[in-house]
């Protein structure tokens, strides 16, 4: 399916935490909670480590690192809730995300929200973010095979009926950009938490504050 006009994006797909939304001070918070209950200590070294990861291995890591025997399936249920309770009454945008959204949307881009969060925590984020914003999200857990594989960007690419080599990304760390170029995608790196270099099809700003349509359209020129 042929979408817009000659370099044009054939759609634009968006990460959600550390990208769109300040959500890694939560997941911070949160980790230190459940840390805390184990009998462990925890650093923003090791949330460092679990950036752009998954759920499974962020509770395999924490209950690795505490040395506990707690099964990793509770832990994760632990972070779900703390991460849940924070999402309802606090999801802090990430500076420049509202106005890139509204203008993505107002160019009349198909859009995509793709993340490695699952669907029950990725519910109340729609609810700040704005769902109206998307023409399609794609939670982890709805997925085979999450970020780093290229299957989330495949996922998304092929639901709306978009060629991976004419869509971009925008991403945060280092796990969702190997998806999203592993997918073809070109990408826009925005780092958070960690710092990210160079790569074949990327580009690297400081900010969303750094992006608009205009900067959207120069990437297929």
């Amino acid at each position: 399916m042929t979408r817009g006009v000659q370099g044009d994006p054939q759609a634009v797909l968006f990460d959600m935490d550390g990208t769109l939304i300040d959500s890694e001070r939560l997941w911070f918070e949160a980790e230190n909670e459940v840390m805390a209950r184990l009998g462990g200590k925890w650093s923003p070294a090791d949330q460092e480590k679990l950036v752009g990861g998954n759920l499974a291995v962020a509770s395999d890591y924490m209950v690795r690192r505490a040395g506990s025997d707690v099964p990793a399936e509770q832990v994760g249920r632990w972070l779900m809730a703390g991460m849940i309770e924070r999402m309802r009454t606090n999801v802090p945008l990430l500076p420049g995300a509202k106005e890139l959204l509204t203008e993505v949307r107002a160019a009349g881009f198909p859009t995509a929200l793709v993340t490695s969060t699952h669907r029950a925590l990725l519910e109340p984020a729609l609810d700040g973010i704005g769902r109206d914003h998307f023409d399609l999200t794609l939670a982890g857990d709805e997925v085979g095979r999450t970020k780093p594989d290229p299957e989330p960007y495949l996922t998304a690419c092929a639901r709306l009926g978009a060629d991976p080599a004419r869509c971009v990304v925008l991403e945060d760390s280092p796990n969702g950009l190997a998806s999203a170029e592993a997918a073809g995608c070109r990408t826009i790196a925005v780092p958070c938490v960690v710092s990210l270099g160079d790569a074949p099809g990327r580009t690297v700003v400081s900010s969303l504050g750094d992006v608009d349509v205009p900067f959207l359209r120069a990437l297929f020129a």
